[in-house]
């Protein structure tokens, strides 16, 4: 590695750490090496951050983030959120376990945790401490069931990693699935534990929430529920792409939307404002993760660090060890998208080379940094829920240990059981 690449990760690093906004860290350290490297030409920065952005997959982005933003402001999370409330009446946990489902259910819509976990911790967090949940519990119920969303397609992260690593988006849709129903079923039963400690009752038959009968529920969020089968049958089947599923993804929402009466004029051009920014964000973190890439392979970093991965490490076990360890410290420190972009192109290759097939190490790299998503010193999601709730960081980190113990134990069984993650791809696909 040259000095002068050398540096420019250091400065990346810096940047990062002392909270610059991630773009404009990536773009720092990638511009030192393009200005002060004699041999590459600083117009080249400019060609790669668009080049990196001329990529089909990644239309799905916009039209996913689109429909996410239109379910939540057109009735049907709340419609979904009645349905989730009769089919966990009986559950300890009451409406801990309506936030969890909710939010299973609802990122196999929008695909974006943290507009998930901000709008459940602005629709449930009142409600549940009003019914006696601690303000604590109900921050870090909202803020790890919001990790279950980059897991279940259509997830951001499923469609910047295929883009990135050359991975079939479908395939990676349908290895989800499974994924995130493990992470779903295994936090509802740590919270049915918690909550029979703690005397959380079950929501009970004459509750608001679960008032409705259950099949008058269903039939309430019947059509809603439909957006994730539509989705993916229509990959499966071959009648669209996953850019093509993102956009009927988005006026099947907008359809919802007006149907239900909810989706006014003055909502549309603020979900289409919400849109712009949520994706401007993401590219612009594409485009600069996209340059400094180039940047790597021209240094040939990833196959050096292939070659000597392969000569030092014993295993494939090992190999994964050493990643889930490298990958929860760095997800402590770097946004999930900028990472995977980042460290994508080094690590893939190596994996490839150990013969660890690419679903499931997909699902390796994408839980690990959905952790990262609730772990200080970083920790969006942690921050998100916090801020909206007026949480202390210190009691939610109190409260958090049983579900990173949880989440821990998941991402074993992710890394040592690749069936997990990748018997629904096999089945369909292969």
């Amino acid at each position: 590695m040259s000095t002068i690449l050398t540096l420019s990760i250091i400065i990346l690093f810096i940047a990062l750490m002392i909270r610059v906004p991630v773009f404009i860290a990536i773009l720092a350290g990638t511009a030192l090496y393009f200005l002060a490297a004699g041999h590459a030409n600083p117009l080249l920065l400019v060609q790669r951050f668009v080049s990196g952005l001329e990529s089909v997959p990644l239309l799905a982005v916009p039209f996913f983030v689109c429909a996410g933003v239109f379910m939540n402001h057109s009735g049907i999370t709340r419609r979904i959120m009645t349905f989730c409330a009769a089919l966990t009446a009986a559950i300890w946990g009451g409406l801990a376990q309506v936030n969890i489902l909710l939010s299973t259910l609802m990122g196999g819509m929008s695909g974006s945790s943290l507009a998930d976990a901000a709008m459940t911790a602005k629709m449930l967090v009142p409600e549940m401490e009003r019914r006696g949940m601690s303000k604590p519990f109900s921050t870090v119920i909202t803020a790890f069931s919001s990790t279950i969303t980059p897991l279940i397609p259509p997830g951001i992260g499923m469609i910047i990693y295929g883009a990135t690593a050359n991975v079939s988006i479908g395939q990676l849709f349908m290895g989800g699935i499974s994924v995130g129903l493990l992470t779903c079923v295994t936090m509802m039963v740590m919270t049915s534990w918690v909550a029979r400690r703690r005397n959380y009752a079950p929501l009970k038959a004459a509750d608001d929430y679960v008032a409705v009968p259950i099949g008058k529920a269903f039939l309430s969020a019947a059509f809603p529920l439909c957006l994730p089968l539509i989705v993916l049958g229509g990959i499966r089947l071959g009648v669209f792409t996953p850019t093509e599923a993102g956009a009927v993804a988005v006026v099947y929402a907008l359809g919802l939307g007006i149907a239900y009466q909810e989706l006014s004029p003055s909502k549309l051009s603020l979900c289409l404002k919400e849109t712009v920014l949520t994706t401007a964000v993401i590219m612009l973190i594409v485009g600069a993760a996209s340059a400094l890439a180039w940047v790597l392979t021209r240094e040939r970093i990833p196959q050096g660090l292939t070659a000597w991965m392969v000569d030092a490490v014993a295993s494939k076990y090992l190999f994964l060890i050493i990643v889930n360890i490298f990958l929860l410290v760095v997800g402590m420190f770097i946004e999930g998208n900028a990472a995977m972009i980042v460290l994508v192109p080094l690590l893939v290759p190596i994996a490839r080379a150990f013969g660890i097939d690419d679903i499931h190490f997909a699902f390796i790299f994408i839980f690990n940094l959905a952790i990262g998503a609730i772990t200080p010193p970083l920790g969006t999601l942690m921050f998100v829920t916090c801020g909206i709730t007026g949480c202390r960081i210190r009691a939610f980190l109190t409260e958090s240990i049983p579900y990173f113990a949880q989440m821990l134990l998941c991402l074993l069984l992710v890394t040592f059981v690749p069936q997990i993650s990748t018997w629904l791809v096999d089945l369909l696909y292969r």
